[in-house]
């Protein structure tokens, strides 16, 4: 059994079935139990709009989005969305910021059983030292840890990442990378990550999908990822099967800009003007004001 399925799902913003409002066509897809997938595309191609549907933000305008086995019309506990922007509250602390989120979900814990769960997920993502400190005090991977620690502390079924490394710096980024994986292969929850980076991807997950250029952004052939899960991008620069796999998701992404660019065609009419012969002596008449005389009348010969 699928943990979520896309059927023929369309997505438009503003008035009107039109190129420049419609941002998704004819989406499907589907994520199998514990699965990873990326998705990959250009900024701008729809990728958020497509997790903000899967986790019940949105509702397509046609087509149906289906959660085991129930049609998704709201977001639910079970399909947490990691944003890009952390969406951390300033005025409470790490530790509160985690607890405020399982306090709402399992209301029915004990205070200790709350604590508890706080806990565990903050030393799951290394922060336990900060965990008395505010957003404004942490670094932004710290940061993005602490979004990442409230999403699995609310034990969802479905973990929706939404570019949750892009604004990150180079060492941290791949720091992150690898908490994340570990924490996947330890709970085997299912994933679903977006990127706009293709090595990040094939790092990551055991599917790449990539989403073609917007407008009317579709999904296109999904990558089954191969490549032994010990990886690293140091050691993959030189393996064949990451040279096909990545090879093939960059052309097809190149393939879908190119056949999606808009060609503007404009004629041009530009007046007849001819340039003056210069070399024809002619003469020109400068009218100025003397401090003696209302104006004065001065010719001047131009060879």
């Amino acid at each position: 059994m699928n943990c979520i399925t896309v059927e023929s799902v369309y997505k438009s913003f503003g008035e009107g079935t039109t190129e420049v409002n419609d941002v998704l066509k004819d989406i499907n897809f589907h994520l199998a139990e514990g699965e990873f997938v990326a998705i990959v595309g250009y900024s701008g191609s729809g990728k958020s709009t497509f997790m903000a549907l899967l986790a019940g933000l949105l509702l397509p305008d046609t087509g149906k989005i289906v959660y085991k086995g129930q049609p998704v019309v709201e977001p639910s506990p079970k399909r947490v969305l990691v944003f890009q922007n952390y969406s951390l509250l300033p005025w409470l602390n790490v530790y509160q910021n985690i607890e405020l989120a399982v306090a709402e979900v399992f209301p029915d814990r004990s205070k200790s059983e709350v604590h508890e769960q706080v806990e565990k997920y903050i030393k799951m993502v290394n922060l336990y030292p900060a965990r008395h400190k505010k957003p404004n005090e942490l670094s932004g991977g710290m940061r993005q840890r602490v979004s990442l620690a409230r999403a699995l502390s609310m034990e969802p079924d479905l973990l929706l990442l939404d570019e949750p490394l892009s604004a990150l710096d180079a060492l941290t980024r791949s720091n992150l990378q690898q908490e994340i994986i570990n924490i996947w292969e330890k709970q085997k929850r299912s994933v679903v990550m977006i990127t706009n980076d293709v090595d990040e991807a094939i790092l990551m997950a055991d599917r790449i999908i990539p989403l073609s250029c917007g407008p009317r952004a579709t999904l296109g052939p999904g990558y089954v990822n191969n490549l032994d899960r010990r990886r690293r991008i140091s050691n993959l620069s030189k393996n064949p099967t990451y040279q096909s796999l990545r090879r093939n998701i960059v052309d097809y992404l190149i393939d879908t800009k190119k056949s999606n660019t808009t060609v503007l065609e404009k004629t041009l009419v530009l007046p007849e003007v001819e340039p003056e012969d210069i070399s024809v002596r002619t003469s020109f008449t400068l009218f100025g004001k003397h401090p003696q005389r209302k104006s004065e009348e001065r010719k001047i010969s131009v060879k």
